[in-house]
Protein backbone atom coordinates (compact mmCIF):
# COMPACT_ATOMS: atom_id res chain seq x y z
CA UNK A 1 0.00 0.00 0.00
CA UNK A 2 1.27 3.55 -1.13
CA UNK A 3 2.25 5.69 1.54
CA UNK A 4 0.10 9.01 1.37
CA UNK A 5 2.31 11.31 2.60
CA UNK A 6 4.43 10.17 -0.40
CA UNK A 7 1.62 9.49 -2.72
CA UNK A 8 0.83 12.49 -5.09
CA UNK A 9 -2.80 11.77 -5.46
CA UNK A 10 -6.10 13.05 -3.84
CA UNK A 11 -9.11 11.06 -5.60
CA UNK A 12 -9.59 14.12 -7.83
CA UNK A 13 -5.91 14.18 -9.58
CA UNK A 14 -2.58 12.14 -9.36
CA UNK A 15 0.61 12.12 -11.19
CA UNK A 16 1.08 11.07 -14.39
CA UNK A 17 3.73 7.85 -13.10
CA UNK A 18 1.06 6.98 -10.76
CA UNK A 19 -1.59 5.68 -13.52
CA UNK A 20 -2.51 1.88 -12.79
CA UNK A 21 -1.59 1.99 -9.13
CA UNK A 22 -4.07 4.24 -7.96
CA UNK A 23 -7.55 5.82 -8.90
CA UNK A 24 -7.97 9.53 -10.13
CA UNK A 25 -9.89 11.66 -11.97
CA UNK A 26 -7.27 12.90 -13.76
CA UNK A 27 -3.63 12.42 -14.17
CA UNK A 28 -1.46 15.19 -14.83
CA UNK A 29 2.68 15.86 -15.05
CA UNK A 30 1.84 19.09 -12.65
CA UNK A 31 2.88 22.42 -13.01
CA UNK A 32 6.74 23.69 -11.03
CA UNK A 33 6.51 26.39 -8.40
CA UNK A 34 8.32 27.75 -5.40
CA UNK A 35 7.81 28.34 -1.90
CA UNK A 36 7.80 32.40 -1.58
CA UNK A 37 7.10 32.56 2.43
CA UNK A 38 10.18 31.92 4.99
CA UNK A 39 8.17 28.94 6.41
CA UNK A 40 5.36 27.37 5.29
CA UNK A 41 3.02 24.82 6.48
CA UNK A 42 2.11 21.48 4.68
CA UNK A 43 -1.64 20.36 5.80
CA UNK A 44 -2.78 16.57 5.21
CA UNK A 45 -5.89 18.42 3.91
CA UNK A 46 -6.63 22.24 3.36
CA UNK A 47 -7.67 23.65 6.71
CA UNK A 48 -5.86 20.38 8.10
CA UNK A 49 -3.56 18.95 10.35
CA UNK A 50 0.22 20.32 9.72
CA UNK A 51 2.32 17.55 8.30
CA UNK A 52 5.49 19.05 7.78
CA UNK A 53 6.57 22.59 6.77
CA UNK A 54 8.08 23.76 3.87
CA UNK A 55 10.90 26.70 3.68
CA UNK A 56 11.76 29.56 1.24
CA UNK A 57 13.26 28.40 -1.81
CA UNK A 58 11.65 25.07 -1.62
CA UNK A 59 10.65 24.09 -5.55
CA UNK A 60 7.40 22.13 -5.54
CA UNK A 61 5.31 20.18 -7.82
CA UNK A 62 1.40 21.87 -7.86
CA UNK A 63 -1.35 18.77 -9.03
CA UNK A 64 -4.27 20.73 -8.11
CA UNK A 65 -5.18 24.49 -7.20
CA UNK A 66 -8.74 24.66 -5.55
CA UNK A 67 -10.43 27.18 -3.39
CA UNK A 68 -6.95 29.03 -2.62
CA UNK A 69 -5.14 25.44 -1.81
CA UNK A 70 -2.61 24.17 -3.89
CA UNK A 71 -2.16 20.28 -3.72
CA UNK A 72 1.64 19.84 -4.00
CA UNK A 73 4.93 17.57 -4.05
CA UNK A 74 7.90 18.73 -2.38
CA UNK A 75 11.01 18.37 -4.58
CA UNK A 76 13.50 18.65 -1.33
CA UNK A 77 11.73 15.40 0.15
CA UNK A 78 8.84 14.27 -1.52
CA UNK A 79 6.28 14.93 0.83
CA UNK A 80 2.84 15.24 -0.38
CA UNK A 81 0.09 18.22 1.19
CA UNK A 82 -1.68 21.03 0.82
CA UNK A 83 -0.25 25.39 1.24
CA UNK A 84 -2.01 28.11 0.81
CA UNK A 85 -2.02 28.91 -2.57
CA UNK A 86 -0.94 32.77 -2.06
CA UNK A 87 2.07 31.12 -0.30
CA UNK A 88 3.86 30.11 -3.73
CA UNK A 89 5.12 31.69 -6.69
CA UNK A 90 7.29 30.76 -9.99
CA UNK A 91 9.44 28.30 -10.14
CA UNK A 92 13.67 29.64 -9.11
CA UNK A 93 16.93 28.36 -9.26
CA UNK A 94 18.26 28.60 -5.56
CA UNK A 95 22.16 29.23 -5.70
CA UNK A 96 22.58 29.87 -1.83
CA UNK A 97 21.17 28.70 0.90
CA UNK A 98 20.57 30.30 4.93
CA UNK A 99 23.66 28.79 7.06
CA UNK A 100 22.97 29.99 10.21
CA UNK A 101 20.29 29.61 12.95
CA UNK A 102 18.69 32.39 11.14
CA UNK A 103 18.78 35.99 9.11
CA UNK A 104 17.25 38.82 7.78
CA UNK A 105 17.01 40.10 4.10
CA UNK A 106 16.92 44.18 4.57
CA UNK A 107 15.98 47.20 2.01
CA UNK A 108 19.76 47.92 1.57
CA UNK A 109 23.25 47.14 1.75
CA UNK A 110 22.69 48.75 5.22
CA UNK A 111 22.43 46.28 8.50
CA UNK A 112 20.60 49.71 10.07
CA UNK A 113 18.26 49.41 7.07
CA UNK A 114 14.61 48.53 7.67
CA UNK A 115 14.44 44.16 7.71
CA UNK A 116 11.94 43.24 5.17
CA UNK A 117 12.18 39.05 5.80
CA UNK A 118 12.70 36.83 8.26
CA UNK A 119 14.82 33.34 6.82
CA UNK A 120 15.99 30.87 9.13
CA UNK A 121 18.63 28.05 8.77
CA UNK A 122 17.96 26.09 5.43
CA UNK A 123 16.41 28.50 3.33
CA UNK A 124 17.02 28.99 -0.31
CA UNK A 125 17.38 32.22 -1.99
CA UNK A 126 18.95 33.55 -5.25
CA UNK A 127 22.01 35.46 -5.46
CA UNK A 128 21.75 38.59 -7.51
CA UNK A 129 24.63 40.49 -7.40
CA UNK A 130 27.32 40.49 -4.27
CA UNK A 131 28.23 43.52 -2.40
CA UNK A 132 30.89 44.50 -0.25
CA UNK A 133 29.05 43.20 3.17
CA UNK A 134 26.07 41.31 1.70
CA UNK A 135 24.36 39.41 -1.36
CA UNK A 136 21.44 41.19 -3.27
CA UNK A 137 18.65 38.84 -3.70
CA UNK A 138 14.67 39.29 -4.18
CA UNK A 139 13.93 38.86 -0.81
CA UNK A 140 16.51 42.09 0.06
CA UNK A 141 20.27 42.27 0.88
CA UNK A 142 21.75 39.48 3.27
CA UNK A 143 24.67 39.43 4.93
CA UNK A 144 27.18 36.99 3.13
CA UNK A 145 28.32 35.55 6.00
CA UNK A 146 25.28 34.18 6.83
CA UNK A 147 24.62 32.33 3.20
CA UNK A 148 26.50 29.30 1.51
CA UNK A 149 26.76 28.19 -1.71
CA UNK A 150 24.03 24.55 -2.37
CA UNK A 151 27.55 23.12 -3.46
CA UNK A 152 28.88 23.07 -0.54
CA UNK A 153 26.93 20.89 2.00
CA UNK A 154 27.50 21.05 5.52
CA UNK A 155 30.22 18.08 6.54
CA UNK A 156 28.72 17.04 10.07
CA UNK A 157 25.19 17.12 10.51
CA UNK A 158 25.66 16.39 14.84
CA UNK A 159 27.11 20.08 13.93
CA UNK A 160 23.75 20.99 12.23
CA UNK A 161 21.81 20.02 14.52
CA UNK A 162 23.82 21.95 17.26
CA UNK A 163 22.73 25.18 15.91
CA UNK A 164 19.28 24.30 16.84
CA UNK A 165 19.64 23.98 20.37
CA UNK A 166 17.13 25.94 22.49
CA UNK A 167 14.94 26.18 19.27
CA UNK A 168 11.00 25.14 20.71
CA UNK A 169 9.59 22.40 20.16
CA UNK A 170 6.54 22.55 17.35
CA UNK A 171 5.08 19.10 15.86
CA UNK A 172 5.64 19.14 12.52
CA UNK A 173 8.35 21.78 12.59
CA UNK A 174 10.93 22.42 10.19
CA UNK A 175 12.86 25.89 10.87
CA UNK A 176 14.68 27.43 13.81
CA UNK A 177 11.09 28.79 14.55
CA UNK A 178 10.02 25.33 15.92
CA UNK A 179 10.91 22.08 14.94
CA UNK A 180 10.05 18.14 15.94
CA UNK A 181 12.36 15.73 16.61
CA UNK A 182 12.27 13.71 12.95
CA UNK A 183 12.56 17.31 11.42
CA UNK A 184 15.41 18.15 13.53
CA UNK A 185 17.38 14.95 12.29
CA UNK A 186 16.31 15.64 8.33
CA UNK A 187 17.47 18.97 8.57
CA UNK A 188 20.99 17.50 9.79
CA UNK A 189 21.12 15.17 7.22
CA UNK A 190 19.77 17.32 3.88
CA UNK A 191 22.24 20.09 4.85
CA UNK A 192 25.08 17.41 4.32
CA UNK A 193 23.69 16.57 1.02
CA UNK A 194 22.06 13.35 2.25
CA UNK A 195 18.42 12.43 0.97
CA UNK A 196 16.36 12.25 4.38
CA UNK A 197 12.79 11.64 5.15
CA UNK A 198 10.81 13.98 7.48
CA UNK A 199 9.25 11.41 9.71
CA UNK A 200 11.03 9.23 12.09
CA UNK A 201 9.38 5.87 11.26
CA UNK A 202 10.58 6.63 7.53
CA UNK A 203 13.98 7.40 8.73
CA UNK A 204 14.17 4.00 10.79
CA UNK A 205 13.24 2.32 7.57
CA UNK A 206 15.70 3.83 5.00
CA UNK A 207 18.36 6.30 6.62
CA UNK A 208 21.83 4.32 6.90
CA UNK A 209 22.44 1.31 8.05
CA UNK A 210 21.53 -0.72 11.47
CA UNK A 211 23.58 -0.89 14.11
CA UNK A 212 23.53 -3.69 16.84
CA UNK A 213 22.53 -2.81 20.34
CA UNK A 214 25.97 -3.31 21.96
CA UNK A 215 27.89 -1.33 18.90
CA UNK A 216 29.82 1.49 20.66
CA UNK A 217 27.84 4.48 19.30
CA UNK A 218 29.68 7.87 17.61
CA UNK A 219 28.71 11.37 16.61
CA UNK A 220 26.11 11.25 14.31
CA UNK A 221 24.01 7.99 15.30
CA UNK A 222 20.69 8.12 15.23
CA UNK A 223 18.48 6.28 18.04
CA UNK A 224 14.91 5.43 17.26
CA UNK A 225 11.83 4.83 19.75
CA UNK A 226 8.31 4.61 18.63
CA UNK A 227 7.73 7.96 17.45
CA UNK A 228 10.80 9.70 18.36
CA UNK A 229 14.93 10.42 17.40
CA UNK A 230 17.73 11.77 18.60
CA UNK A 231 21.09 12.05 17.27
CA UNK A 232 24.18 11.57 19.39
CA UNK A 233 26.69 14.02 19.68
CA UNK A 234 29.61 11.42 21.22
CA UNK A 235 29.32 8.34 22.53
CA UNK A 236 26.72 9.14 25.28
CA UNK A 237 24.84 11.87 24.56
CA UNK A 238 22.51 12.75 22.11
CA UNK A 239 20.91 16.18 20.88
CA UNK A 240 17.02 16.12 20.16
CA UNK A 241 13.84 18.31 19.88
CA UNK A 242 11.20 16.60 22.26
CA UNK A 243 7.97 17.36 24.03
CA UNK A 244 9.87 16.80 27.43
CA UNK A 245 11.82 19.44 27.20
CA UNK A 246 9.82 21.77 25.17
CA UNK A 247 12.75 22.65 23.06
CA UNK A 248 15.87 21.33 21.35
CA UNK A 249 18.52 20.26 24.07
CA UNK A 250 21.04 17.63 25.11
CA UNK A 251 20.53 14.71 27.19
CA UNK A 252 22.62 11.68 28.00
CA UNK A 253 21.07 8.50 25.93
CA UNK A 254 20.75 6.07 29.29
CA UNK A 255 19.34 8.85 31.09
CA UNK A 256 16.88 9.66 28.49
CA UNK A 257 15.81 6.12 27.84
CA UNK A 258 14.94 5.46 31.07
CA UNK A 259 12.85 8.49 31.21
CA UNK A 260 11.00 7.50 27.97
CA UNK A 261 10.84 3.64 29.28
CA UNK A 262 8.68 5.59 32.44
CA UNK A 263 6.65 7.63 30.51
CA UNK A 264 5.14 4.78 29.13
CA UNK A 265 6.83 4.91 25.41
CA UNK A 266 8.33 1.47 25.14
CA UNK A 267 12.52 0.78 24.37
CA UNK A 268 15.13 1.68 22.26
CA UNK A 269 13.96 0.48 19.03
CA UNK A 270 17.30 0.55 16.56
CA UNK A 271 20.39 2.37 16.56
CA UNK A 272 21.36 3.26 13.05
CA UNK A 273 24.44 5.12 11.34
CA UNK A 274 24.57 7.03 8.25
CA UNK A 275 28.08 8.72 8.20
CA UNK A 276 31.01 6.07 8.93
CA UNK A 277 33.40 7.59 11.38
CA UNK A 278 36.82 8.82 10.50
CA UNK A 279 39.09 6.46 11.02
Amino acid sequence: MSDPRLTPANGRVAATYLQGTVEADQFTEGTAASVAQNVVNLYDAPRGKRERQLLLGTGVVVYEARDGWAFVQSKRDGYVGYVAEGALADPVAPTHRVATPATHAFTTEDFKSPDLMHLPFAAEVVVLDERRKMFETPQGFIPKKHLRPLEQPFQDPATVAQLFFGVPYLWGGNSTLGIDCSGLVQAAYLACGYACDGDSDLQMERLGHALAPDAPLTRGDLIFWDGHVAMMVDGETMIHANAHHMAVAYEGLEQAALRIKAQGDGEVLARRRVIQAAI
